[in-house]
């Protein structure tokens, strides 16, 4: 069973707890690395945090949430074996699970409404890989 690592900073803080009780309410199994609470908070200690656990085993999946989405997803990228993707709309979404094997997936609490954040939270964290010729690509990151 995967299990999902979720996290954010300050700015992302009051969206990781709305995500938390819909993740809640689907009974999955959720890890919150940080922050307790919304007091300034730097995205790349809790991006790092989240990245480690994913790539510890390959059904690992992970949300992080900042106010662009774009810190987070730049420091998970570092880590080898993390595919990150930052996610506005359904199709990149679904995209980036289909075609990318995407492990993790960023979010913008600035520039995403609630209603659509938990929608691209559902898509991504139940659209299975497609493999095939994208299995050959994702081997040459």
């Amino acid at each position: 069973m995967k299990k999902i690592f979720i996290s954010s900073d300050h700015a992302g803080f009051k969206l990781k707890e709305i995500i938390k009780k819909y993740l809640s309410k689907k009974k999955m199994n959720y890890q919150d690395l940080g922050p307790v609470n919304d007091a300034r908070a730097d995205y790349p200690d809790f991006a790092h945090k989240v990245a480690k656990k994913v790539k510890m085993n390959k059904v690992n999946r992970g949300i992080l949430i900042c106010g662009s989405g774009i810190g987070m997803n730049i420091v998970a990228n570092k880590h080898k074996n993390i595919r990150a993707a930052q996610c506005f709309n359904l199709k990149s979404t679904k995209l980036s699970r289909l075609h990318n094997d995407a492990n993790i997936i960023t979010l913008g609490s600035r520039l995403l409404s609630t209603k659509k954040a938990l929608n691209l939270v559902n898509v991504f964290l139940n659209t299975k890989f497609e493999g095939g010729r994208h299995s050959k690509r994702i081997k040459k990151i």
